[in-house]
């Protein structure tokens, strides 16, 4: 139980990415859950909403400065180009991290129920220096959909990753935790898998997410296989070691059939086989093909982490300020 003489500052992170649509609808349901929360007497006067611009090529910027000057409680960046979500959201949470003592990662399409950050502040006061916002159900998704998400995580965490099954990036993450966060330097970011691995005390809140209230999703199947693919190269080192067990098991059996094939000549019952030579050959070389693209997937991130370039550019800010870089 944390001392609650002093209700906590509050950052509410936002990244946007091409809302102009979907801003005028949430924006307002994010300030009123903002006031709810301090009229309650849960969080500060000082806690404010932190709208990061994605490098949008609409009018997201102007309605994030337009809201900036109307309201004091409403923060915005913008960064120097398209980074996308995730490097977006931790320039957010960069940028919050020395301002407030707890930040709330939310996405802009009001899917996420905004009323269970009364939930996370509260389980903050309990202890909890991270909360996880996880979805109760999958109703609602198609089977595709549904499918291929409860796949993802089953797969990740039988890769050895450390994540919330169900869990995207709707979650409560104290400046502390936020603190040591930031000596991860990983350029591949996966911030679900990562969150986890700082450690400290958490819990998890269960909600149901609903449609998005309008726009279009950012998120299509192949940003989605993109996104997997990193979490998994990015936490885990299981798949190198899997190469290397196909490769030994396609070795022995290659072995195996050298030896078959020297027993069959000194017999004398060799037939001709052109299929079965093509079969071996096409599979072989399919292994070996899938086993380059793995390596190749880890030499690639290795490369970009080597170059270490900045993760995000904060181009202007509604309040200025001078760090830039990420």
């Amino acid at each position: 139980m944390r001392n609650t003489m002093h209700s906590p500052c509050l950052y509410i992170v936002i990244p946007c990415y091409n809302e102009e649509e979907v801003l005028p609808v949430t924006l307002p349901m994010f300030k009123k859950q903002l006031a709810d929360m301090q009229a309650d007497g849960l969080i500060s006067e000082k806690s404010k909403i932190l709208l990061v611009n994605d490098g949008s090529k609409d009018k997201t910027w102007d309605l994030i400065r337009t809201a900036a000057k109307e309201n004091s409680n409403v923060d915005g960046i913008s960064l120097s180009r398209n980074r996308g979500h995730q490097n977006a959201l931790l320039a957010g949470l960069m940028e919050a991290k020395d301002k407030c003592d707890i930040t709330i990662s939310i996405d802009a399409d009001g899917q996420d129920d905004i009323s269970v950050m009364t939930d996370m502040v509260k389980s903050y006061l309990n202890g909890a220096e991270v909360v996880y916002g996880v979805r109760s159900s999958r109703k609602k998704d198609t089977f595709f959909k549904r499918f291929t998400a409860e796949s993802f995580y089953k797969l990740l965490s039988a890769m050895g990753a450390e994540i919330v099954f169900n869990h995207a990036d709707y979650r409560l993450v104290s400046s502390r935790v936020l603190k040591e966060f930031s000596s991860f330097k990983e350029v591949n970011l996966f911030l679900r898998g990562l969150i986890p691995l700082v450690g400290f005390n958490s819990s998890s809140v269960f909600y149901e997410r609903h449609e998005r209230l309008a726009g279009k999703s950012h998120y299509p199947f192949t940003k989605m296989l993109s996104l997997a693919i990193d979490g998994i190269t990015s936490l885990s080192t299981k798949p190198l070691r899997l190469v290397f067990i196909i490769g030994l098991t396609v070795s022995i059996l290659s072995f195996i059939g050298i030896i078959w094939a020297i027993i069959m000549v000194i017999l004398g019952t060799t037939v001709a086989g052109w299929a079965s030579t093509v079969c071996v050959v096409c599979f072989i070389g399919g292994i070996q093909m899938v086993c380059l693209g793995v390596i190749g997937e880890y030499v690639g991130k290795t490369y970009l982490e080597v170059k270490a370039r900045p993760r995000f550019i904060i181009s202007e800010r509604t309040k200025d300020n001078s760090n830039n870089l990420g």
